[in-house]
């Protein structure tokens, strides 16, 4: 049941949380007291363009969550003691610092793919400056505490008494709404901008349905912070979700039933809190893992394409864990807790390589584990053509799309079966005879689509796809690629204006006639560009990602085979197909 709290990625998290504790139930407190609640989310709101510029700029996450939180906490004091004019201006700075914050990371940094870990944290990206940070915060809030808590406190029953000579009211809530952005800062990393109010709001809130007394007020609030974060964390590993969306679902549930509970008569309560622990407690048994099969290996294989591979060469020796489902962009993945759980539960990670899958390397590391990293782009040998080198892009020396040449995929079975008879050399014959049987139906394929191509004019095998994926596969079988509307080898690049007007007049030069778009990616700009140069847009093509499960394309070789047939229909206006098989 605890078998989470093993790891290390939950561990830093564990000990992130309980540190947080103490920041966020006594500031949780005051926030309450004083009316501040929607002051304290619109800080957490606000420091997202913060966590936007450092992850685009490469410095810490906190850093620039402080950085946006300070200006926004300036900004309230600024406002002062209007509050129906105050609340109104926050409200617009919030829709601001979310649109811009989402422009910075979809168009300027193009780290789309980090924004849903931005928002709602993520249990993978705890590290020891994070952890100093919050014991910072604490230090701060309880010296904070010490020293202006009863004034505080004072201001939150009656704020127009006189301050007695200390700070006045403003100044003492522009000190509370500094604190609140120094300890939102610090606990964004694990619960996320847009829910950082589930530690800071909600806990507190409940603590005070249970109690008066501000001292019991606050011990309750740290204790509820603190249980919350803990369970929230190993749910949050359970169940494969981001920790702030967790916690937060956790916190408002435990709101509802402690509001619920004192609705009833005095007599029933303690039955409803008994029957309330005995289903919490039923819940953390189902925890347990899944079995195993019985005997195989336990492997894990990043993309879709390098699962297909290892489970046709291991067949029953190996118990493949595929990270990535189907129609599924590696480009834009975040890696989830679950993924380092099956990480540390395996002897073999296989990996396609070449930048295309590099938030592996981090898996592994957090997973604490001694399992031997594959990565099939370094091991195999490109091609004539296949090199990434001088295509404007950063993914190394290899093409990191090296599968789609089926010459490549062969070279990989042999370093994949190299692999796992190392591993289990008992099992080496029955690793063989897999591996020979599958490189003759790879051979098959790589021979099926030279053929169909053949049969067709140099001139005529023209196209342009989605993104850069496709090098392989067309210096393989003698087709041009024109352009790409992604002009790069990463989906998570934008085209520009200027590069599709470019695109657009290099089909019309060059005769083009099909643009193909990508099933795991938005076909709408494909489609513009077809519609602007009257080519068609009906075909379109397996990029970085098998088919669906119970598709055609569910297998390496079917996807292939899927690809040949919509560039030859693609080229030759719907005419001809090409069924390697036939």
């Amino acid at each position: 049941m605890l078998e989470p709290f093993t790891l290390p990625f939950a561990q830093r998290a564990l000990f992130e949380v309980l540190l947080l504790a103490v920041p966020a139930g006594l500031i949780g407190t005051w926030i309450v007291l004083r009316g501040l609640a929607f002051f304290s989310h619109a800080v957490g709101t606000a420091a997202f363009p913060g966590l936007v510029l450092a992850d685009g700029l490469g410095f810490a996450a906190p850093l620039g969550a402080l950085g946006a939180a300070a200006v926004f906490a300036a900004f309230v004091v600024a406002l002062g003691g209007r509050r129906s004019g105050r609340e109104a201006a926050v409200a617009l700075v919030l829709v601001g610092a979310l649109a811009g914050g989402v422009i910075l990371a979809s168009d300027v940094f193009a780290s789309g793919s980090n924004v849903e870990t931005l928002l709602f944290g993520s249990l993978l990206l705890v590290d020891g400056g994070d952890l100093a940070f919050a014991a910072a915060a604490a230090v701060a809030t309880l010296g904070a505490g010490a020293i202006l808590g009863q004034r505080w406190l004072t201001g939150g029953f009656d704020p127009s008494l006189p301050s007695s000579g200390g700070p006045g009211p403003r100044t003492l809530d522009g000190l509370l709404v500094a604190l609140v952005a120094l300890a939102t800062a610090a606990a964004i990393t694990v619960v996320g901008s847009l829910l950082v109010a589930a530690l800071f709001v909600v806990p507190a809130a409940t603590a005070r349905l249970l109690t008066k007394r501000m001292g019991t007020w606050q011990a309750l609030s740290v204790a509820l912070v603190a249980a919350e974060g803990v369970i929230g964390v190993w749910l949050a590993v359970m169940v494969n979700a981001p920790p702030g969306a967790t916690i937060a679902v956790l916190s408002g549930s435990i709101f509802i039933l402690v509001a619920a509970a004192r609705a009833l008569p005095r007599p029933a309560r303690a039955a409803a809190a008994t029957t309330l622990l005995a289903v919490a407690l039923g819940g953390l048994g189902c925890g347990a893992s899944e079995e195993k099969g019985q005997g195989r290996i336990e492997v894990v294989a990043t993309t879709t394409q390098v699962g297909d591979l290892v489970r046709s060469v291991g067949g029953e020796v190996v118990d493949v864990d595929q990270l990535l489902s189907p129609n599924s962009d590696p480009h834009e993945y975040e890696p989830r807790p679950q993924d380092v759980v099956a990480v540390a539960d395996s002897r073999l990670v296989f990996a396609s390589g070449g930048g295309l899958d590099e938030w592996i390397e981090g898996v592994v590391d957090d997973a604490g584990s001694d399992a031997e990293l594959v990565e099939l782009a370094e091991l195999v040998e490109p091609t004539d053509g296949s090199e990434a080198e001088g295509r404007g892009h950063d993914h190394g020396e290899h093409d990191p799309h090296w599968w789609h040449d089926p010459r490549n995929a062969i070279a990989a079975v042999g370093e994949i079966e190299r692999a796992l008879a190392t591993a289990e050399p008992d099992r080496r014959s029955v690793l063989a005879r897999n591996a020979d049987s599958y490189v003759a139906r790879l051979k098959a394929l790589d021979a099926g689509i030279a053929r169909c191509f053949e049969a067709v004019p140099a001139s005529r095998r023209r196209i342009v796809t989605d993104h850069d994926a496709f090098g392989p596969f067309a210096e393989r079988y003698g087709i041009e690629v024109v352009g790409t509307v992604i002009p790069a080898q990463t989906s998570e690049a934008q085209a520009s204006a200027r590069d599709l007007s470019e695109l657009s007049e290099a089909i019309e030069a060059a005769g083009v006639t099909a643009v193909l778009p990508e099933r795991s990616l938005s076909p709408g700009a494909a489609q513009a560009v077809a519609r602007q140069t009257g080519a068609t847009a009906r075909y379109s093509l397996y990029g970085d990602s098998l088919g669906p499960d119970g598709s055609a394309e569910e297998t390496y070789i079917g996807m292939e085979e899927s690809n040949a047939d919509a560039v030859m229909r693609a080229i030759t206006d719907g005419r001809r197909g090409c069924r390697p098989e036939a």
